[in-house]
């Protein structure tokens, strides 16, 4: 027997001497199956899932952005109830504006007018709420009246 080719497959043994002689299978990564009582949870819910989402968007309340690229989105509307599988990434609200803008791009000029009107109309909104200082306090509580109604009837 050839010692190159000896040497090879004792190089292969797993065990010690006197084992069976195997070859070494690299390990395959399997795919990760969803925990079947989430899938069961979400069954009750009655969930439906949503086609061809590109990207979601979430600001939060500290200035930055959680995006996530091709998710998977479920929702039961009537419920509002929406379930987002995918893999989350911390983004900055400008690179998250750009890529909206980018997306947007693809419909036409009109989208981005679009965009622009939307983001009037929450700088707007943002200005209507100053406007609560206008709206006088009430004088009496509602305990006052109900127990002036009860004079009036006493008096009558």
């Amino acid at each position: 027997m050839n010692p190159e080719k000896l040497a090879k497959l004792q190089s292969q043994r797993t065990g010690g001497k006197g084992t069976p002689r195997r070859k070494v299978m690299p390990s395959v990564k399997r795919t990760v199956k969803e925990d079947p009582r989430i899938a069961s949870t979400l069954k009750q819910l009655n969930v439906q899932t949503i086609p061809d989402i590109e990207a979601i968007n979430m600001f939060r309340d500290d200035g930055k952005v959680i995006g996530f690229a091709a998710p998977r989105l479920s929702a039961n509307i009537h419920a509002n109830t929406f379930v987002i599988a995918g893999k989350p990434e911390e983004k900055s609200p400008e690179q998250a504006i750009t890529e909206m803008i980018s997306r947007m791009g693809s419909f036409g000029p009109d989208s981005l007018s679009q965009l622009a009107k939307m983001t009037e109309g929450l700088q707007t909104s943002t200005d209507a709420d100053d406007v609560d200082d206008d709206i006088p306090d009430l004088v009496a509580s509602s305990e006052d009246v109900v127990d002036s109604k009860t004079d009036l009837n006493a008096a009558d």
